[in-house]
């Protein structure tokens, strides 16, 4: 039996009937047509479903729909604004950190996540806070990199 859930996603409300089986990344990609999400590992360990919820990056994968009522979600397709890319998504194609994508929202929005909590992270804060993000084409050099292009000193 569906429930009706009310979220807030890149600063839009929504008001949603979901099944109590359906994830935050089912709702995202099937019924808000949000595809940066990926649907990677469905265990929580790829980080390709993270998105922002409530302030926190989580993997979307492991919350039930249910969870996020009344929850505040910001997804890679909520960083873009008028004036173009956010400065995390600029950096990471300046700095090559980008190459296959399949990553990329996780790993930018687990990025802006710690810049707004850190703005000047060390190199071992910028691993850990991007643990939970797996990458199979760059090595991570390059991501650090970009992360640390938009550091402040």
């Amino acid at each position: 039996m569906k429930q009706i859930i009310k979220m807030t996603v890149n600063e839009k409300q929504y008001e949603l009937a979901v099944k109590p089986n359906q994830t935050l990344l089912d709702i995202l990609r099937q019924e808000l047509g949000l595809t940066g999400a990926k649907r990677g590992c469905e265990l929580g360990d790829c980080g390709a479903c993270t998105v922002i919820m409530n302030g926190k990056p989580v993997n979307s994968c492991l919350i039930l729909a249910l969870e996020a009522n009344n929850a505040v979600v910001e997804t890679i397709e909520g960083l873009e604004t008028e004036e173009g890319l956010h400065p995390v998504q600029q950096a990471f194609v300046e700095k090559g950190a980008i190459q296959c994508g399949f990553c990329s929202p996780g790993m930018i929005l687990s990025s802006k996540h710690l810049l707004e909590h850190n703005q000047n992270p060390t190199e071992g804060e910028i691993r850990e806070a991007i643990a939970g993000n797996l990458c199979r084409c760059t090595g991570y050099q390059k991501i650090i990199e970009a992360i640390q292009s938009c550091a402040k000193e």
